[in-house]
């Protein structure tokens, strides 16, 4: 075994149980193996042999296993890519974590269209299933042999004699940096989710600041009755508020400056567009001359919110682009349009009432304070109602609450995101020769491991 590639982990009895791919460098296929904690996950022993060696009849990619208990047992899908073009989420049962029964396809797909030019993929990764009531998501990591890892999908639907009976498809998150899903059943009924969000610059500059990727906010997720999944950030992260930075309301047909916010900040808005076929909105402005910003515009011809990140950063060595989650509000005339922004340095997670979401990746190269600005997008004006919120440093550091220790994002600071090592799963896929593991995860040392790092997180 060349490394370890995504998994999860679960409690049984007195012991934790970790799930994870063998990675290896010549193959798509990478058998499931596991590792045992006594210790509550601070040591870890690996069984020294494959759990499951044989891969099932036409899987030609294999990855990624997810482990949960129902009714009695337990369960496992495997993401998978099969030789007749499909891909599929597989599924095996076993009573005892030791001796697994393969069951077939759970859900096999050939690739479909969930926007314009994006599908679902000719492979699975990190599959994930969320179900109560009789109801279910399926979760997945949406990969192309060619390309790699693309997208989140979301299959809505419900399980009928071990066959999941889905709907037509949908994007997890409307963002371009959210990747390999992680559910969390907590001891308190609600499903949470974590992502990971990958680097959105060159690796020359990951190299120089000698971390690459984060995990985003952990959001609660629901299934609604129409069968869509829904998120929001988990209620615990409003413990992360510190001081209120600015409260603003009124109308502008220009631009109002709201006020300032630190690299770390929560945002809520209530924006009413003046005329329909408008494009006003906010725009975070990150260097004093103004010329480094972060556009979020409604466009009420489309009834989208968009994401422009073309200007978010001075360094050219970033990804740009423009972003766009439905927002069926903004087409509504005279309808007002809501919105919670989270910034955690180069991270942005914008959260509707409608439960989507967009996340994406920016590299801000202004010093604070940065701040706020409402921007009209024609004579009609726009009103707006914004506050904000710092959001104080925290880290645990052997579960010891510590201060903050790392300077800017842009240079070597992981964000807030990053920074929280406390449930255990394993997630992720970094670039060849960068660590998926941030300095504050490897305790202030950055590694360079073979591609495929497990990071083993426990919540925020």
């Amino acid at each position: 075994m060349d490394g370890c590639f995504s998994g999860n982990a679960v409690s049984d009895g007195d012991r934790m149980v970790a799930f994870y791919s063998a990675y290896r460098t010549d193959r798509w296929a990478q058998p499931v193996t596991t590792a045992e904690s006594r210790d509550n996950g601070v040591t870890w022993t690996p069984r020294g042999a494959l759990l499951i060696a044989e891969l099932p009849e036409g899987a030609a990619m294999y990855r990624d296993p997810y482990v949960w208990r129902e009714s009695g047992r337990w369960r496992m899908l495997v993401g998978s890519a099969q030789t007749d073009g499909r891909a599929a989420a597989l599924l095996y049962e076993s009573g005892d974590l030791e001796h697994w029964e393969y069951r077939g396809p759970f859900l096999d797909r050939a690739p479909q269209l969930v926007a314009p030019g994006a599908d679902t993929g000719l492979g699975w990764e990190c599959p994930q299933y969320l179900h109560a009531n009789g109801r279910g998501a399926l979760l997945l990591g949406a990969w192309d042999p060619e390309l790699g890892p693309r997208r989140t999908v979301v299959y809505p639907g419900r399980e009928q004699d071990g066959r999941f009976l889905a709907d037509a498809p949908a994007l997890l998150d409307h963002g371009p940096d959210f990747y390999a899903p992680a559910l969390l059943h907590a001891p308190d009924g609600r499903w949470l989710l974590w992502g990971w969000s990958w680097e959105g610059r060159d690796a020359s500059w990951v190299r120089e600041a000698g971390w690459a990727g984060l995990l985003t906010l952990p959001r609660e997720v629901t299934l609604a009755e129409d069968g869509s999944v829904r998120q929001r950030p988990a209620a615990e992260l409003l413990a992360l508020r510190d001081e209120r930075a600015m409260t603003a309301a009124g109308e502008t047909t220009g631009t109002a400056v709201l006020g300032t916010v630190s690299p770390s900040f929560d945002l809520t808005a209530r924006l009413e567009p003046g005329s329909a076929g408008m494009e006003g909105g906010l725009r975070l402005v990150t260097s004093a001359d103004g010329a480094e910003y972060l556009d979020v515009r409604i466009d009420t011809a489309a009834g989208d919110l968009v994401v422009d990140r073309d200007h978010a950063s001075l360094d050219p060595r970033v990804q740009g682009g423009t972003y766009r989650v439905p927002c069926p509000e903004a087409a509504a005339s005279g309808a007002p349009v809501e919105l919670r922004l989270v910034v955690d340095h180069s991270v942005a997670e914008l959260y509707l009432p409608s439960g989507r979401t967009l996340t994406l990746r920016f590299y801000p190269t202004g010093d604070a304070p940065w701040w706020i600005e409402a921007r009209a997008g024609d004579e009609d004006g726009i009103g707006y109602s914004v506050e904000a919120w710092n959001l104080r440093p925290y880290t645990m550091l052997g579960g010891r609450r510590e201060g903050q220790v790392y300077g800017h994002a842009g240079q070597s600071r992981p964000p807030l995101s990053s920074a929280f090592c406390f449930k255990i799963s394993a997630i992720g896929r970094p670039s060849p020769g960068f660590s998926s593991v941030s300095p504050l995860a490897s305790g202030g040392r950055s590694r360079r491991p073979s591609p495929g790092v497990v990071r083993y997180r426990m919540g925020r």
